[in-house]
């Protein structure tokens, strides 16, 4: 069969090129089209974008009219899931024989009313759902009896249960690149990404794993095997990897240092696999600091292994905030402590940070500036809240009467949603633009930081951001290609 995945997101390079890299692949449906692929079915992929307007039915008219799918996949976080949905309404009107499936996080968590747009979705993982639905349809047969899809019957949805969650992961295949490439606007330095495992073992309240980790049986927090990653990294290395290019893979997971063992074995591999390549990899991951975590082993294993850098969450500079209303349960010098261990092994650090929490004030934010200016991270992720539905705090956002009509998804992260009591949306807006600056204005050149920070400000203007997208299309007077 033939099978097209619609993949949406708002900041784009271009309508034909809006990805960068293929560090930015959603490994969610390329785990899924690996698998469809491995059992002789086709696969292709469309990237649209809200921005692009009435592009997107052009793209979507081309591919379907170009590939005849008979399934069309769609995923979506909470901020894209309205447009997905438009999407799917239109391709219904045009294209009513196709039969149309939705997942992704905000549909396993928001079900409700979803098959009013689509033929079926998907709770949960959906590698095996969608090759059984696949297998089914192909043999032309009603979809029926599918564990974690919901199903529409007419007038009727049949709620199958959940299968419990995949414990062995190297059984899947590698996930498909091959689909990303003409979405991409490849950069002579490409970062590569490689998925670790699944799940997260906290319960952080403005994340959505402690509820994912509900819809089924079995455990949640699952990790490929150190032989099965590299094998993965030596594919990867033979097909994608240009001679001259940068070699860097992040490797993606909620956090590397839960079980240390399993990072050390990793690490080693890592090792030995680089002393055989003339220009070796190096990494970057995500660690999450807890009060008890030993990384000297681990930050020493990351130096034999070229590791560049590593992600931290610090989140708020606030020990209350933390405690108090993101379950995060760690102290400014465990933090402090963290920092140091990774410079003593050379490795850079990167601060995750977060503002406009609901119950954070503007005295909060001044110390997660405070921590920054602190322990100078070599650079920073400053994410302004987005209440996603499903999360915790989403929950006590409208228990707190915080969010008013429709939430804005426009510039999702980077635009000040909530007004709180104590830290106002333009305090939080002007708080976001000019974080870097006021990090940074003594040991950096402000010029540059200036630049960023008007950068900032365009992006979280809806209007100044689209008039820049429309300039960058703009060939600069008397170019001319030869």
């Amino acid at each position: 069969m033939k099978i097209l995945f619609i993949y949406s997101l708002y900041n784009i390079v271009t309508p034909r090129k809006p990805l960068r890299a293929l560090e930015s692949i959603q490994f969610g449906i390329s785990y899924i089209s690996s698998l469809l692929k491995k059992h002789g079915h086709s696969t292709r992929l469309v990237v649209l974008s809200r921005i692009s307007g009435n592009k997107n039915e052009e793209i979507l008219d081309e591919y379907i009219n170009n590939n005849h799918p008979h399934l069309i996949c769609f995923t979506a976080v909470s901020s894209e899931y309205s447009f997905v949905a438009s999407l799917a309404r239109y391709v219904k009107k045009k294209y009513p024989h196709i039969y149309l499936l939705v997942g992704g996080a905000h549909v396993s968590l928001n079900p409700e009313g979803v098959l009013d747009d689509f033929d079926a979705l998907c709770v949960g993982e959906g590698e095996y759902p969608v090759l059984e639905l696949v297998s089914q349809l192909e043999k032309g047969r009603i979809p029926l009896s599918i564990p974690n899809l919901w199903i529409k019957h007419e007038d009727k949805i049949e709620k199958n249960k959940p299968r419990p969650f995949l414990q062995n992961l190297d059984e899947l295949p590698f996930p498909d690149r091959e689909m990303w490439q003409e979405w991409i606007e490849e950069e002579p330095n490409s970062v590569y990404a490689v998925l670790l495992g699944r799940g997260c073992p906290f319960n952080c309240t403005y994340c959505c794993n402690h509820a994912l980790r509900k819809l089924a049986s079995g455990t949640y927090t699952r990790y490929r095997s150190p032989d099965n990653i590299l094998s993965e990294i030596e594919e990867l290395t033979k097909k994608h990897v240009k001679k001259k290019s940068k070699r860097e893979i992040y490797l993606e997971v909620e956090t590397i240092g839960t079980n240390a063992d399993w990072v050390i074995d990793l690490c080693s591999k890592l090792e030995n696999f680089n002393k055989g390549l003339s220009c070796p990899w190096s990494f970057g991951t995500n660690l999450r600091v807890t009060p008890n975590l030993d990384v000297e082993p681990i930050f020493s294993a990351f130096k034999r292994a070229n590791f560049r850098f590593v992600n931290i969450g610090l989140e708020s500079g606030s020990e209350r905030v933390r405690r108090e209303i993101l379950k995060r349960n760690y102290s400014n010098d465990d933090i402090i402590r963290t920092v140091k261990r990774a410079r003593k092994y050379g490795l850079q650090v990167c601060f995750l940070n977060m503002m406009g929490l609901p119950g954070e004030t503007i005295n909060d934010f001044k110390e997660t500036v405070r921590m920054n200016r602190l322990c100078q991270p070599d650079w920073t992720s400053v994410s302004i809240f987005y209440p996603y539905p499903g999360t915790d705090l989403f929950a006590l956002c409208e228990k707190k009467g915080l969010i008013k009509g429709q939430i804005d998804t426009e510039n999702e992260r980077e635009k000040a949603i909530l007004n709180l009591p104590g830290f106002s949306r333009r305090q939080i807006q002007r708080g976001c633009v000019w974080f870097e600056y006021n990090v940074y204005k003594r040991h950096r050149p402000r010029i540059s930081l200036l630049r960023k920070s008007v950068g900032l400000i365009i992006r979280s203007n809806s209007y100044l951001f689209k008039l820049y997208k429309m300039v960058r299309r703009i060939p600069a007077p008397g170019f001319n290609k030869v």
